[in-house]
């Protein structure tokens, strides 16, 4: 079922016009470094150094848990090495589930969402979606490697608001927060 989707989003939804547009997406999350300069600019703000860390240490659980455990545990090829298609992006260097991309841009984005309530978690929320759908547009995810990712960091969010909030009134955390 899994590859019967994609291969539907693929012969309705992909057009060539919007080819650089998903290829650009998936690319800005692509190795980190958004995510990475992102939570050093919440961490260095004091106002939103709470919400840095959070992010931090659910991304910390996302690598954990997905890169480190899941993915040479789970060990599923990519669609592409089963279906063969004309690749918009360059061989994958890991495996395909979960996918790393929407596990992380949902524990970044996640962990922003349920910590702050402004017009601007809407819009990361939205982001997010984008670079989810981005891997299915771009056949380097099954459907159920992205949903997988999606709950993972959701998961890795939720669980690192909750470890950080039992060290809320730790005088070393207090230090650190100030």
């Amino acid at each position: 079922m899994d590859l019967i989707i994609l291969v539907w989003i693929h012969q309705h939804l992909v057009h060539e016009q919007l080819n650089g547009f998903f290829i650009l997406i998936t690319n800005l999350w692509g190795n980190g470094t958004l995510a990475v300069v992102l939570t050093l600019i919440l961490i260095i703000k004091k106002e939103t150094r709470l919400i840095g860390l959070i992010i931090a240490v659910s991304l910390i659980l996302d690598i954990l848990v997905v890169n480190l455990t899941l993915k040479p545990l789970v060990a599923r090829p990519r669609p592409y090495t089963i279906y063969p298609i004309e690749m918009l992006l360059p061989d994958q260097k890991d495996f395909s589930f979960p996918s790393g991309h929407s596990a992380s841009v949902f524990a970044f984005v996640w962990a922003y969402f349920i910590t702050r309530k402004d017009r601007l978690r809407w819009i990361l929320l939205g982001f997010a979606l984008l670079i989810c759908f981005s891997r299915l547009y771009l056949f380097v995810h099954y459907p159920t490697d992205v949903l997988a990712g999606i709950v993972i960091g959701i998961l890795c969010a939720i669980s690192s608001k909750w470890l950080i909030s039992k060290f809320t009134n730790e005088p070393w955390m207090i230090k650190l927060l100030e």
